[in-house]
């Protein structure tokens, strides 16, 4: 089983980071993603609860859908399908809180490749991968 757990403060209040962290069809400005589509539209806001997006990463395609919008707090999301390898995702969450002038940011993810015998190998692999992406993502939005 994977566990990712990022957490860092980030010197932008918490509205401009979760504008970010949402803006589902840009996703593919951050350093490391190739491509991200909205799919489908929130059922009250566009990004919201119920939008599903397309991100690609290198070979990688997840498909993840908004399960949880809590504007400039909380984004709770689940990954549906990845390509080419399959994963089972029990938990995705993005936790954001204001300290002052900045945002407290918490990113987390949890799963299990679903790979015969290379299963926990592979889930080793992808946390310290996406811990990496994760960090990537919060740096560029902050500098930015």
């Amino acid at each position: 089983m994977f566990k990712i757990r990022v957490n860092c403060v980030i010197d932008k209040s918490a509205e401009k980071v979760f504008e970010a962290i949402t803006d589902h069809a840009n996703y593919n400005k951050f350093p490391g993603i190739d491509k991200s589509v909205l799919v489908e539209e929130g059922t009250t806001v566009k990004n919201g609860e119920g939008a599903l997006r397309v991100i690609s990463a290198g070979i990688f395609e997840f498909r993840e859908r908004i399960i949880s919008y809590e504007k400039s707090s909380k984004m709770a999301y689940h990954i549906e399908e990845t390509n080419p390898i399959p994963m089972r995702h029990d938990k995705g969450e993005i936790r954001l809180e204001p300290v002052a002038d900045k945002t407290r940011v918490l990113w987390l993810s949890e799963g299990h490749m679903n790979v015969p015998l290379l299963g926990s190998v592979l889930d080793k692999l992808v946390e310290f991968q996406a811990s990496r992406v994760f960090r990537i993502i919060l740096n560029h939005i902050e500098e930015s």
